[in-house]
């Protein structure tokens, strides 16, 4: 069965807490965070992550896009994250950052941004619990799906099954009801939605929308 995420980055931050308890049946919370470095924006930090920590009992998923992140997993880990994921592009200790997750008891993940090739990901697959494809370049909520990403989904798929097939693959960006059925046909586990959550009135009706439309 496909998990769902929605990512609170396209939530009402005046409202985050009924934002997220409103998402009660998702199946996990995708927090992304981002310093203005790594990616041209800023979102929020830990405390965001601890205040979500306090209003929900879903798994959270917190995504790293920043640089150096090995300087702040304690902090992240601290806060409640359930997952934490870096990416490939932000550090070149990624072997010790995720030793570091998996010995504090949380479950670790990469990420790879659209011009990084899936390849990149085969050394680090046999001690990741997750790998996450972006399908949209990192930094902003709400852009449109990058339809080469079902090829690199595809390809992502291949590479897991052969290396550690107890690893989950995500996918983040762009992922509506016009194109879940296919993310979904095409090897995700975990699906990402913002705006395809947040974007409407009822948000935890656009989380069954798009469950039943992986089914």
């Amino acid at each position: 069965m496909i998990k769902i995420a929605p990512s609170i980055l396209s939530a009402d931050f005046a409202k985050m807490g009924d934002a997220v308890r409103a998402v009660k049946s998702a199946d996990m919370i995708h927090c992304d965070v981002m310093d203005g470095h790594f990616v041209p924006n800023i979102s929020f930090g830990h405390k965001m992550v601890k205040d979500v920590r306090r209003v929900t009992q879903l798994p959270l998923d917190v995504h790293l896009m920043i640089e150096n992140p090995e300087k702040y997993l304690d902090i992240f880990i601290a806060a409640g994250a359930d997952y934490v994921v870096i990416h490939l592009e932000s550090t070149d200790k990624i072997d010790f950052c995720l030793d570091k997750i998996r010995a504090a008891g949380r479950k670790c993940g990469v990420a790879i941004s659209p011009d990084t090739p899936v390849r990149s990901l085969a050394p680090y697959i046999t001690k990741c619990d997750l790998a996450l494809l972006m399908s949209v370049y990192p930094g902003f909520s709400g852009q449109s799906f990058l339809y080469g990403s079902l090829e690199r989904l595809t390809e992502l798929k291949a590479l897991r099954d052969k290396i550690n097939k107890s690893c989950l693959i995500e996918i983040d960006g762009g992922i509506d009801e016009a194109n879940i059925t296919e993310v979904a046909r095409c090897g995700a586990d975990i699906v990402v939605g913002g705006k395809a959550v947040f974007g409407g009135e009822y948000p935890a009706e656009r989380v069954e929308l798009l469950r039943n439309l992986c089914k």
